[in-house]
């Protein structure tokens, strides 16, 4: 009988593997962490409130699948003390870049594209194009030299083909390409996305192709050629292809007007180190802070997305499982393994390396953190981050609101906090 028995645990635990790792509400002890040290988190995240580091964080801290700390604390109003719930719905800005990549990984996995081709096979104003050599910042004028080669959507991927980015990128990038309408993306009315990254082709890059890394627009061209290549918006290939398979109900381009309450308020701090809600100038824009909620068709593939913390740690766990997530595969495994392996050689990122769109904890820098080699991670402009950890299987989120902000130390103490808590 106990034969049987151990034939039928360990049949049961092959089935779960192969549907891959759910995530599950279990508490700090079966997630192999210790209670009472996570308790020094409610402390740090209500000093970092108290002294106004912050309005409010969510956080939100899996292993193996099993929540280990789920939490709220401080508030989405300063004014009225109205608490931040654990719900909310947050601007998430540059995590969306991993969901773009991953949609491009999807359309690689289906033969449609290989990270080899050109962007002018599906753009072609990418063709022939230039790279900046001189610049006048009086009437923006430049010269530019003829590119060494095509850019590839290898380089797309790993921020290495030349591309900058629109208000927050250099004093260069920022003239041209605001004198072309080129955008960070936020609130866009009245133009397609392949209009605008038409546009963004026949503008000069920032250096030669696979020279070095500089983030840039190319997750949103990634985006631009989701649309191309599948025939459909890329709010729609997200929500059919990524979203729905996944169960993650809360996230979007345009949060519906039923979910609207839910938008976390956006904070800001003033020069005098004053927290206050920021209403416009989003990524040095006019889009203003409600731009969720304004209905448009514009899908940028590197900053539109809003989402709750846990919508995109069930994504996190996805990847985590190298592709699967609850009977339901979006990626073959050695695409995922793809993705999180170093893809940028020798080019300098700070002793980290860049996957295919993900930074990545190396042997060079890993004394200088808890994390293990291997963990893969970004964030948002608005102070969203997110780590994944596959020698420890953590996956670790850390939400705050905030556009200018000077206390982003809180964002490494959190990573040390969840470490120090693991049994």
């Amino acid at each position: 009988m106990k034969k049987y028995l151990l034939l039928f645990i360990l049949f049961g635990s092959a089935i779960l593997q192969t549907l891959g790792q759910t995530i599950t509400n279990t508490g700090p002890d079966a997630a192999g962490f210790s209670a009472e040290h996570l308790k020094r988190m409610d402390v740090a995240m209500n000093d970092w409130v108290e002294k106004g580091y912050m309005n409010g964080a969510a956080a939100l801290i899996i292993r193996d699948g099993k929540v280990a700390y789920h939490k709220a604390i401080g508030f989405n109003d300063l004014d009225t003390k109205a608490p931040l719930q654990k719900e909310g719905i947050f601007r998430i800005a540059s995590q969306t870049k991993a969901i773009t990549s991953v949609a491009i990984m999807m359309l690689f996995d289906e033969g449609k594209l290989l990270l080899t081709d050109p962007v002018s096979n599906y753009i072609p104003s990418f063709k022939k194009q230039s790279v900046l050599v001189k610049f006048n910042p009086a009437d923006t004028t430049y010269t530019t030299v003829p590119a060494a080669r095509e850019i590839t959507i290898k380089d797309l991927l790993t921020h290495t083909s030349g591309l900058g980015y629109a208000q927050i990128g250099s004093k260069e990038a920022n003239a041209i390409y605001a004198k072309n309408d080129i955008t960070a993306g936020l609130g866009v009315k009245n133009r397609t996305l392949l209009s605008a990254m038409t546009k963004l082709g026949e503008l000069p890059l920032m250096h030669q192709p696979g020279e070095k890394f500089t983030y840039g627009l190319n997750t949103d061209v990634l985006g631009c050629l989701v649309e191309v290549i599948s025939g459909i918006s890329l709010d729609e290939f997200f929500r059919t292809r990524i979203f729905e398979p996944l169960g993650m109900k809360d996230t979007y381009f345009n949060i519906p007007a039923s979910k609207a309450s839910r938008l976390v308020n956006l904070y800001t701090e003033t020069p005098q180190g004053k927290l206050v809600k920021a209403n416009t100038g989003m990524l040095n824009s006019n889009a203003a802070s409600n731009y969720p909620l304004v209905q448009h068709s514009y899908f940028s593939g590197g900053a539109g997305l809003s989402s709750t913390i846990y919508d995109y740690a069930i994504f996190l766990q996805m990847l985590l499982n190298n592709g699967e997530y609850n009977g339901k595969r979006l990626l073959g495994r050695n695409s995922v393994r793809m993705m999180t392996t170093n893809q940028i050689g020798d080019v300098s990122l700070g002793g980290d390396e860049f996957g295919l769109g993900f930074q990545i904890i190396t042997d060079k820098n890993s004394g200088r953190t808890p994390a293990q080699v291997g963990t893969f991670s970004w964030g948002g402009a608005f102070a969203t981050s997110y780590w994944v950890d596959p020698q420890e299987k953590i996956v670790m989120l850390f939400y705050r609101q905030l556009q200018a902000r000077s206390r982003n130390d809180v964002v490494e103490k959190f990573r040390a906090l969840t470490y120090q808590a693991i049994k």
